[in-house]
């Protein structure tokens, strides 16, 4: 078993943690000497050509296979302390004692729609606001995810059934509202740009289960 970062924008941390998004999909970053094939079951995956050895092989998925695992990166702040805890400790920031406070219980996360918190940073100045998601270390990650599956199809591909586990709603009971596919159409857009849609590109879809407790 392996496990690697992945990130998660702030919506989609809210559906993970309320369980109703169990996919993700990553493009497939294509290279002049790799293509898609299909594998003796019928289904498509990367191949590249390794002219330097002559030899042919599939590409691993970066995002691992089923078994292993991926933790959560998302926007967030820590290790934030309680006035008693620095009144009780206040050599709290040394990396002697800094260990300890290093959890998910000592951090906030702007998923969770809280204001901007207050933290000390390292020269002792009192500061407001969130750290980037690119920038979360392990510790500080409160979801781990167990990978299920793993396959390549085209963006557009994507089901009605597939956006929903995307955790992305479908709007039908609104004026003008949209299937879940359509929303989620929008939600790529607003994530990757104009012309991503359009641009149908192959795309990782990976399946994942929650590890309840699975933070470190």
């Amino acid at each position: 078993m392996k496990e690697r970062p992945i990130l998660f924008s702030a919506p989609m941390v809210r559906a993970l943690l309320a369980g109703t998004k169990t996919q993700t999909r990553r493009v497939v970053k294509m290279k002049p000497h790799h293509q898609i094939e299909e594998r003796d079951d019928g289904t498509p995956w990367p191949w590249m050509h390794d002219g330097e050895r002559n030899a042919d092989s599939w590409l691993a998925c970066p995002y691992g296979q089923p078994g292993d695992r991926l933790w959560v990166r998302e926007t967030w702040q820590g290790p934030l302390l309680q006035e008693f805890e620095i009144d009780a400790d206040p050599d709290w920031h040394y990396a002697s004692h800094l260990h300890q406070y290093q959890n998910p219980e000592h951090c906030e996360y702007a998923a969770d729609g809280g204001p901007k918190p207050e933290y000390t940073d390292a020269d002792d100045v009192m500061r407001q606001g969130w750290r980037p998601s690119i920038h979360m270390p392990r510790w500080a990650s409160r979801i781990t995810l167990e990978v299920t599956g793993v396959r390549v199809e085209r963006l557009q591909g994507i089901s009605e059934a597939d956006a929903i586990a995307e955790g992305v709603r479908n709007s039908l009971h609104l004026p003008g509202g949209r299937f879940a596919r359509e929303n989620f159409e929008h939600l790529w857009w607003t994530i990757n740009g104009d012309g991503s849609w359009e641009s149908n590109p192959w795309v990782w879809v990976i399946e994942f289960k929650r590890v309840e407790g699975g933070a470190q």
